[in-house]
Order: structure tokens, then C-alpha cells, then sequence
């Protein structure tokens, strides 16, 4: 079996991958996992720390190939305002209930919660369907040294997480 002890970030290696391992956002924070790749094939993937990978992120295996980290395609809600400042007041509401967010300058993507959609709708947004490829910001605790090196405090508040301040 393959083994992965480093990576390199989006971008950074110029390298045709050997094989891809496709996950959903919510399963590229990883330190150490069992990864099911394209192929049929798996690898373990064993880190020092916890990793937030993105889409286009490349593994390396200990026989020097690379494994390209792909982004799910997830059912999401697409979030539109009436211009660009009603967009900020949406996304404030958003960031108070700590949901995961892709952050566009013409719009913001979250996941699917039908309480969510109503409470955006109240607002006065423009909530549509779509199914693409989700890549929430990464939260200052989830990036150090700019490439998502995360950490929580560990405990579940039912779907959401809270961090503490430093």
C-alpha cells in the first residue's frame, strides 16, 4: 500500500498526478486516514498535523508520486444580494452562525439547511440551487503558515464549531 507523508499546495508542483482521491469539504481536514483513489487503489495518508486541503492540492507518495486532491461536487445553496452591500450584510449573518462559506465578490456559497434558506430569504436573498465544487474560507484557525495547517478545541456544537480567542 502507498503511503503519504507530505504535500504540496495547489499550484506550487508542476507534476502530472499518478492518480486523485476526491473528497467532500468537509472530509479534506485530515492528518491520518485510509484514502480510497481513483484507480480502486488505496493509500494512507499519515501527516505530522492536521491538514485543510483544497481542491488541486498534490500528495506525495514515499515512491515519489503525486496524488491529486480533487473537490467534491456538493449540493449547495448559491446566495446573491440586492448589491454588494446587502451581500456583506448576508454574509455577516452567515459568519455569526460559524457556517462554512465560499466567499465570491457577487455572491456566497454555503450547504444545504432548509432553516438556513428561510432565514437568508427573510433577509431578502437570493437562494439558489447548485452542485459544484465547495471551497469554504479558510478560517484563521484553520490556516497557519497560509495552507490550512488547522486545529479545533474539539467538541461538537451540533453541526457548527466555536473557537476560542488567543
Amino acid at each position: 500500500m502507498q503511503r503519504i507523508n507530505s504535500y504540496s499546495p495547489a499550484g506550487s508542483v508542476d507534476a502530472t498526478p499518478a492518480n486523485t482521491v476526491t473528497l467532500a469539504h468537509d472530509a479534506r481536514h485530515l492528518r491520518r486516514k485510509l484514502l480510497h483513489l481513483a484507480d480502486g487503489s488505496m493509500a494512507m495518508l499519515d501527516l505530522k498535523e492536521a491538514v485543510l486541503f483544497a481542491d488541486g492540492d498534490m500528495l506525495l507518495t514515499d515512491e515519489g508520486n503525486y496524488i491529486r486532491v480533487i473537490a467534491e461536487q456538493e449540493d449547495l445553496f448559491e446566495v446573491t444580494g440586492r448589491d454588494r452591500l446587502h451581500l456583506m450584510e448576508i454574509a455577516w449573518h452567515l459568519g455569526n452562525r460559524h457556517l462554512p462559506a465560499q466567499i465570491a465578490e457577487d455572491r456566497i456559497v454555503i450547504g444545504r439547511d432548509h432553516v438556513i434558506r428561510a432565514m437568508l430569504e427573510g433577509l431578502g436573498a437570493n437562494v439558489r440551487d447548485v452542485r459544484e465544487a465547495f471551497q469554504p474560507v479558510r478560517g484563521a484557525y484553520h490556516a497557519h503558515g497560509g495552507h490550512g495547517h488547522g486545529h479545533g478545541h474539539g467538541h461538537d456544537h451540533g453541526g457548527h464549531a466555536h473557537h476560542a480567542h488567543d
